[in-house]
């Protein structure tokens, strides 16, 4: 399934890594939000990904806008994952019914049972405004959705 610019994006409601739900409406009217699908908790890429955004925060996490990542990791792996390299963002646990949101974005890989690096920027009004979805072995560029982002700004 492939999304479309201008549309409105699937709601979901996930695990983060602490057992909260996370319901992607929520942020409906407050906040946009980079919502960054990453294949394997500790793997070597995933792990640069994360802490680039880690390292970074402050550019996405503002008054206007949410990070929020998902794997189809089990929440108490994800749990582990941010407890060891510091993610104060939500990481959010696909895992069961397993990758129901992924294949809801069209970033499920079917042959890895995990997500593609697929990331969207979704308005305020739950819109879905820009996504890149790169194989499990392609980094994103982090610069291209900070502009995305800033654009909404």
């Amino acid at each position: 399934m492939t999304l479309t610019i201008g549309e409105p994006a699937p709601d979901f409601t996930l695990k983060s890594q602490h057992g909260e739900d996370v319901t992607l409406s929520s942020f409906r009217g407050d906040k946009n939000v980079v919502l960054v699908f990453f294949p394997f908790a500790f793997s070597g890429i995933c792990t640069g990904e994360l802490c680039e955004i880690r390292d970074n925060l402050s550019a996405f996490e503002t008054d206007n806008a949410e990070v929020l990542a998902v794997s189809c990791d089990h929440f108490f792996s994800n749990r582990a994952f941010a407890d060891r390299d510091g993610y104060e963002f939500p990481i959010l646990s696909d895992f069961w019914p397993h990758g129901d949101v992924s294949r809801a974005y069209g970033t499920f890989n079917d042959g890895a049972g995990a997500p593609n690096r697929g990331t969207f920027v979704i308005d305020r009004e739950g819109v879905l405004r820009w996504q890149v979805v790169n194989g499990i072995g392609d980094a994103r560029d982090l610069g291209a959705y900070r502009k995305a982002l800033a654009d909404l700004s």
